[in-house]
């Protein structure tokens, strides 16, 4: 894909209306550096520089949707704890629509702290409680999409396996969004295997892919093209699943793009450096969906979607690509 091409494409962006229903987690980074070791135990003693905080989870594709669009929504529950009244501020700050968003005082919400020093995780932190909704919840939930619905061109179902998304709620989204017309793209969890058909998009990464098909890891085969073993997955999932695409990320592979009855498109990562792969499976969902509402084909928005992919993976943390940076990778010889 050239610039011209991109950049009509790309002039819809901003009038795509997105919702993102998933796992809302609050990211912690404590950034600092490393010049000795503890001596009460074998560990690094981090002195802290800084520290930040950003959406995570289903959260951060959303915020990857909101650099493009003013029209990026999330649909999902939190506590009302301090981490949860941060997390609304983060959201609200960053301009994302919080309508669908549920408080549970008996909640607690999920934070995840990364502690990094000199550019290398140290350690992740994790406070987390696995979300058991109720039958109050779920019809509120379903409620909320019903009433947005109208309102929308594409939602995008982020599952991080941390209890949101059960199976009576996965059919109800399915069934709504398909009944409006609108695009629907799944980024599923292999810890949470769900029955899922009848989507626009699945979008799993190699090794969700190869579990959700019950296929044997194997190496992967360079170039990928002639990768049996992941055409062949590739082929289940779409009779498994019935989705019109599906999308498989491959690391520092790239992407395949599957579809009935077409030959898979191969498009090859546009990374140039990797720091942190960390949110790159957010960044290429919501950007594939960005680029299918505005009107671009499967495979230009598998080509957007994968420059997105290649220029956050060269950022730390809880990173985003914006449209300036997206449209500089455009204009890249290797690009053309």
């Amino acid at each position: 894909m050239n610039r011209e091409r991109y950049e009509k494409i790309s002039a819809g962006f901003s009038q795509s209306r997105v919702l993102v229903i998933g796992d809302l987690i609050l990211d912690q980074f404590v950034w600092g550096r490393v010049s000795r070791i503890s001596p009460e135990a074998p560990v690094p003693v981090v002195e802290v520089d800084r520290e930040t905080q950003y959406p995570g989870g289903a959260a951060n594709v959303a915020r990857n949707l909101r650099e493009f669009t003013p029209h990026a929504a999330v649909l999902g529950i939190i506590g009302t704890d301090p981490a949860a009244h941060t997390l609304k501020r983060l959201l609200t700050d960053e301009g994302i629509h919080i309508d669908g968003l549920q408080q549970d005082p008996d909640y607690h919400t999920i934070v995840k702290m990364r502690i990094i020093a000199r550019h290398q995780q140290v350690v992740r932190v994790d406070r987390e409680q696995k979300l058991r909704p109720t039958q109050a919840q779920f019809d509120r939930a379903v409620a909320a999409l019903e009433g947005m619905l109208p309102r929308l061109d594409a939602v995008i179902v982020e599952d991080y396996g941390k209890g949101l998304i059960q199976q009576g709620f996965a059919d109800e989204i399915t069934v709504r969004v398909r009944a409006a017309g609108k695009l629907l793209a799944i980024d599923p969890s292999p810890h949470n295997p769900l029955r899922w058909h009848g989507a626009s998009v699945m979008k799993p990464n190699r090794s969700e892919a190869f579990a959700a098909a019950g296929r044997p890891h194997s190496e992967p085969v360079d170039p990928v093209e002639n990768d049996e073993a992941v055409r062949e997955v590739g082929r289940i999932l779409l009779e498994k699943w019935e989705c019109e695409i599906l999308l498989m990320t491959l690391g520092e592979q790239g992407m395949m793009l599957f579809r009935p009855g077409e030959a898979p498109y191969h498009t090859p990562t546009r990374a140039k450096e990797v720091f942190d792969v960390s949110g790159a499976g957010d960044t290429a969902v919501a950007l594939f969906m960005l680029a299918l509402s505005a009107g671009a084909s499967a495979g230009e928005a598998a080509e957007i979607s994968n420059h997105a992919s290649g220029i956050v993976v060269g950022k730390l943390g809880t990173a985003t690509v914006n449209p300036a940076e997206l449209l500089r990778s455009f204009s890249t010889p290797e690009a053309q």
